[in-house]
């Protein structure tokens, strides 16, 4: 039977504590300004399926990193019975915001036309986003239909949209106006100049900010958040969260926010409890949405 007959039977229920061989696989998602070739990278499950999918949104503040950055989690969750696919996106140096957020609006449409071929299914969409890639997830997910973010035309698709059903991140930058000047304050300059890379011009920085998006009470989609924070990290401060999904709950959505105690921004790289705790945490939150 072919991955797109397979996507037509009923998905069955998500089990989070189940456990599946996986096989990793790459292709090309499309090359961008810079001319270089975005990929995606495929965790898929082996077994009957399909499988709800997730697409992952890299961090590296905005500047750095690749589809390669959240591997462990791709392979647990993969592993768990979700078809997980990875993409890089262009960095700033690149290109500055919104292209990043245009890569992502991009492989959200290019994943539901495709992910059948590797036994998905794309009925609950949703995504996993680490750091800046949470940022850029915030944006997909509250503005799928943003002009500025859809400018990249997915060809034999035009009705197809970026909308998704749900969102889990690791310390997003969920106010990013907040983020630059806690960075300022502690003279961080290599997180101050991921900023002034990122945000060209200056004011864009205020546009594409989550936090003052609500604050002006633009019309937004609100899809259910989970928003995982370290308790120690001083670059994106457990503050600014609490703030953030508080703003967003008061707007109308649904925002769970969990601290992982003694934790800095990026401990989900490194093996141990939270890291354990973060990866259950996220299967948990998913199970919720798909199973509910």
């Amino acid at each position: 039977m072919d991955g797109v007959t397979a996507a037509r039977r009923p998905a069955p229920a998500y089990d989070p504590k189940a456990s599946f061989e996986i096989s990793v696989s790459e292709v090309d998602l499309r090359p961008n300004a810079a001319g270089r070739m975005l990929k995606a990278r495929i965790y898929q499950p082996e077994g009957p399926g399909p499988f709800p999918t997730v697409l992952d949104l890299h961090g590296g503040g905005w500047n750095r990193k690749d589809r390669l950055a959240e591997e462990p989690m791709d392979r647990a969750l993969a592993a768990s019975g979700l078809l997980v696919v990875a993409v890089d996106l262009t960095l700033g140096g690149e290109a500055p915001y919104p292209a990043c957020v245009q890569d992502a609006n991009y492989a959200a449409r290019w994943l539901k036309v495709n992910a059948a071929r590797w036994n998905g299914d794309v009925s609950k969409l949703g995504i996993y986003g680490s750091s800046s890639g949470g940022h850029v997830a915030e944006l997909l997910s509250m503005r799928p239909h943003d002009p500025r973010y859809t400018a990249i035309p997915l060809a034999g698709a035009s009705g197809v949209d970026a909308t998704v059903s749900w969102v889990a991140m690791r310390s997003p930058p969920s106010d990013t106006l907040a983020r630059y000047q806690n960075a300022v304050n502690r003279k961080n300059e290599a997180m101050i100049k991921n900023n002034t890379v990122f945000f060209v011009p200056w004011d864009s920085i205020h546009e594409g900010n989550p936090r003052a998006i609500l604050a002006r009470k633009e019309k937004v989609r609100l899809v259910p958040f989970l928003i995982m924070q370290g308790g120690a990290d001083d670059n994106v401060l457990p503050e600014m969260q609490k703030e953030f999904c508080q703003a967003y709950r008061d707007a109308g959505g649904a925002c769970e926010y969990r601290e992982f105690e003694g934790s800095t921004h990026e401990w989900v790289a490194e093996p141990g409890p939270n890291t354990d705790k973060a990866r259950e945490t996220v299967k948990a939150f998913i199970a919720r949405q798909l199973n509910g």
